[in-house]
């Protein structure tokens, strides 16, 4: 009997639901179709026939996290006399609550940050440094625009500001993610954005 689409679309949430709980728990390294395939209630066929392997899983289970409006946010960059530090420390601290409120993108994130980058996984770093490449180049084109305005201080290049902006935000998620939890990632990482953005004024000595 041929599977409707709903019926369809209904297994393939169900897979990945299980998929998460799975991974989650063991790491994918370790975990294998057959285990997604237990936990979900469905035949390894059934996995197959919408997944081709974990690593397929992994990206469906990362493009299924709401991102940040990107448009949007571009737009108010845009804008000739955009506030780029406001804008950019506010999507900062946004991003910063949603991580430590939501516990879908919790375990999502850390099985990414767990997750083997060789072999069949490849594609997964692959996937995450094409996102990391275009948000760098978006970032930098933002301090750009503050160096353009003469807002950004002499101490820093666009560059420069976006790798740190960068670094401060995925090292405090990592730690938070891999070892414990054992801050406030909402309260702490606001404090650390907004000490470094005092950085970037013009006002900040230069060296």
């Amino acid at each position: 009997m041929r599977r409707t689409k709903a019926e369809a679309k209904e297994t393939r949430q169900q897979i990945l639901l299980a998929a998460e709980r799975v991974f989650y728990e063991k790491g994918v390294a370790h975990a294998s179709m057959e285990d997604v395939a237990r936990a979900a209630g469905v035949t390894r066929g059934a996995i197959y026939w919408h997944f081709a392997n974990r690593a397929d899983l992994v990206l469906e289970l990362y493009n299924s996290l709401p991102m940040p409006q990107e448009e949007l946010i571009a737009r108010e960059l845009e804008a000739e006399n955009a506030d780029v530090f406001g804008v950019l420390e506010r999507v900062g601290r946004e991003w910063l609550d949603m991580l430590a409120t939501d516990e879908h993108r919790q375990r999502i994130l850390s099985i990414l940050l767990r997750c083997d980058n060789t072999g069949e996984f490849a594609a997964i770093s692959e996937r995450q440094n094409d996102l990391d490449d275009e948000h760098m180049q978006a970032l930098e084109a933002a301090f750009a625009k503050a160096q353009g305005q003469g807002k950004l201080g002499g101490a820093w290049t666009p560059r420069s500001a976006a790798s740190m902006l960068r670094w401060v935000i995925k090292g405090l998620c990592a730690e938070w993610l891999l070892f414990g939890r054992r801050f406030d990632i909402a309260s702490e990482g606001k404090d650390a954005l907004r000490r470094l953005f005092a950085t970037y004024g013009s006002h900040a000595p230069s060296t």
